[in-house]
């Protein structure tokens, strides 16, 4: 028997239907991943399952007796109590006592009286004969697990945090069904792998909505999806089911397709000469009226988001050295004596426990934050587009619009004016939701509006933080394309595996105490070589070897001829590198070959040319740019 079920459930709030005859049902044992578009319901179905949300019309059925436990996606304002209050909560009205007998022993800890020690003496009688004891260890374990302090305040908390706590409140229980709206969300890897292990152990049914791929890959065993208003079951993995999509898609289009020309014969039938209306068949004609009124309800699929980087003049070739750099919060050591250089074109992701200092780095990495130890030197001509992880660039009171161009109807983009509700539809922000406060928007839509925000600057150092929180699956594939083909050097923090093995080059990985080591590749590349890293610290290594090796030179003023001379090597570097792009694909075409031996000779040549070339221009720009530290 079903646990939860839903019977041709309709949900209208303005405009098409949320949920349109939706059918489903949760049996027990199942991990069910959720997917569906930002905005398409994924968050008000799981509310219709906890009663939160009533439906127009239809039935929702939960099995009697059952418990469900749900992590919304947003953390509810009206929560006060300390973390330890909260995830008891979780447990309902064996709460209580623990909740009485966990604060008596923190009255104990500064005052010992006899009235103090009689009621903890009666409290502790009354739990020896519950399960209470176990079931306080139990709401010990998940706390340490999400890693809070279980006296701290919720209020007090960040929002990462009040998540996690929140988490743990939903796991404690252990109840029959678990729903989990984004669970991963601010999770460390560290955390996201003892989820990972908790829910594959998990005797109960769980029914979770996530934008990370290895935990759904490696939980679901059935995956559903919300695609305008209906729900598709998939009992297949993920990679089978984005072959199976892809062919249902084909044949939608190819459906609707042979519908309009359909119709478009139709009209064009009725539309004859008075002879062909008078002796018209009416049985056709109603036909034709049905294919209209289908017509205006057929609902295609919500179109993707079109998103481009702003070309701009590429930075130095050498865009941050590090030297020496250290940093703290009073005891706590952050970066210890990391060493490093950070290349044109470089794409390093910063991966480490939550708290640990990622953050701080990207800070002290941009000029942002003054070292207390060692030195930060950036580069020239670099123009920084900062996707900062709590949001705060953002006017909550402002629209959607004026917190992307201000006032201006009018926005340039590469060098084109182009009308900014035009250009916020390409982040599928239609033109009423572009004149909306943000402070209604949902997670989702907030991370595609500081997306259009963040690509409306030009740039040549990208600098993201956990830009993936909230993404639809489709918008992070997206995103991951636009970064692999952006030209200039991005810096990476997430705890998004997948996103991090498709996109980086190299990897900053924080692994306590100060201690930063680089690995090339991404998340999986980093577990590999881990594997064979002596514990002890090393000096990191620039992320790309230098050309040459040079002798220390002493900073000084550039002469006027040498600043010219460092003015212009970008120009020339990048028209020597349009040139060599071109003979590169010239010689990877096997019909070029058929040519003069002379002519494929000389293009070999210039090619080679070409690379000495850039090598001396590089080494050069190098050396005048530290010289003119």
């Amino acid at each position: 028997m079903a646990l939860i079920s839903l019977q041709e459930v309709n949900l209208a709030f303005s405009g098409p239907l949320i949920f349109d005859c939706l059918n489903l049902q949760l049996e027990p044992g199942e991990r069910i991943a959720l997917l569906g578009r930002n905005g398409a319901g994924k968050t008000t179905l799981m509310k219709v399952m906890t009663g939160q949300q009533e439906v127009d019309s239809g039935n929702v059925i939960v099995q009697k007796g059952i418990q469900v436990a749900h992590l919304p996606q947003e953390v509810p304002v009206d929560i006060t109590g300390s973390v330890f209050d909260i995830v008891l909560s979780g447990l309902g009205p064996r709460a209580e006592l623990l909740s009485q007998h966990h604060h008596l022993t923190q009255r104990l800890q500064t005052q010992q009286t006899p009235e103090l020690l009689r009621q903890l003496d009666a409290l502790q009688d009354k739990l020896n004969h519950t399960d209470s004891w176990d079931v306080n260890n139990q709401v010990q374990e998940v706390i340490a697990k999400m890693k809070l302090d279980p006296d701290s305040d919720f209020a007090q908390l960040s929002g990462g945090q009040k998540r996690r706590a929140l988490l743990a409140r939903a796991l404690v229980l252990k109840p029959e069904v678990l729903l989990l709206d984004e669970p991963t969300n601010h999770l460390d890897i560290d955390s996201m792998l003892w989820l990972e292990g908790f829910l594959l152990n998990y005797s109960g049914t769980v029914f979770f909505v996530t934008h990370d791929r290895m935990f759904m890959t490696r939980l679901a065993t059935r995956i559903i999806e919300l695609d305008r208003g209906k729900i598709y079951s998939w009992p297949c993995d993920y990679q089978t089911f984005l072959e199976r999509k892809q062919a249902a898609l084909d044949i939608d289009e190819a459906r609707w397709g042979h519908f309009d020309k359909k119709l478009a014969e139709e009209e064009v039938w009725i539309r004859k000469g008075v002879k062909a209306r008078r002796c018209r068949n009416e049985g056709r004609v109603k036909a034709l009226e049905r294919l209209r009124e289908e017509k205006k309800t057929q609902r295609k699929a919500i179109g993707q988001v079109r998103m481009q980087a702003q070309k701009v003049d590429p930075s130095g070739h050498r865009v941050v050295k590090i030297s020496q750099l250290g940093f703290g919060y009073g005891e706590k050591c952050l970066v210890r004596d990391f060493t490093t250089q950070i290349m044109r074109g470089d794409k390093i992701g910063v991966i480490g426990p939550n708290g640990s200092g990622k953050t701080t780095l990207l800070r002290l990495l941009l000029g942002k934050l003054t070292p207390q130890k060692g030195k930060v030197t950036l580069g020239t001509n670099l123009q920084i587009a900062y996707y900062d992880q709590l949001r705060e660039q953002l006017d909550e009171e402002a629209t959607v619009a004026e917190n992307v161009n201000g006032e201006s109807d009018t926005i340039v983009i590469n060098g084109k004016p182009k009308h900014i509700i035009g250009y916020l539809q390409d982040f599928l922000f239609t033109p009423d939701r572009a004149r909306t406060p943000i402070k209604m928007l949902s997670g989702g839509e907030r991370n595609r509006l500081f997306l259009a925000r963040l690509f409306s600057q030009p740039s040549n150092v990208l600098v993201m933080d956990e830009p993936t929180n909230d993404l639809d699956i489709e918008t992070l594939e997206l995103l991951e394309e636009l970064l692999l083909e952006y030209p200039g050097t991005l810096l990476l923090v997430s705890h998004d595996r997948a996103f991090l093995n498709n996109v980086v080059t190299s990897t900053m990985v924080l692994e306590g105490e100060g201690l930063i080591n680089e690995y090339a590749g991404g998340y999986d590349d980093w577990l590999s070589q881990r594997k064979t890293v002596a514990p002890a610290p090393v000096k990191a290594k620039s992320v790309k070897e230098k050309i040459r090796p040079k002798k220390p030179v002493v900073a000084r003023k550039l002469t006027s001829g040498e600043q010219r001379e460092l003015d212009n090597l970008a120009l020339e570097i990048e028209k020597m590198e349009a040139e060599q792009k071109q003979l590169y694909a010239l010689l990877a075409d096997f019909k070029f070959y058929e040519k003069d031996p002379a002519e494929i000779a000389s293009t070999k040549a210039r090619s080679e040319f070409l690379s000495n070339e850039l090598a001396e221009a590089y080494a050069r720009w190098e050396y005048l740019e530290e010289l003119s530290e």
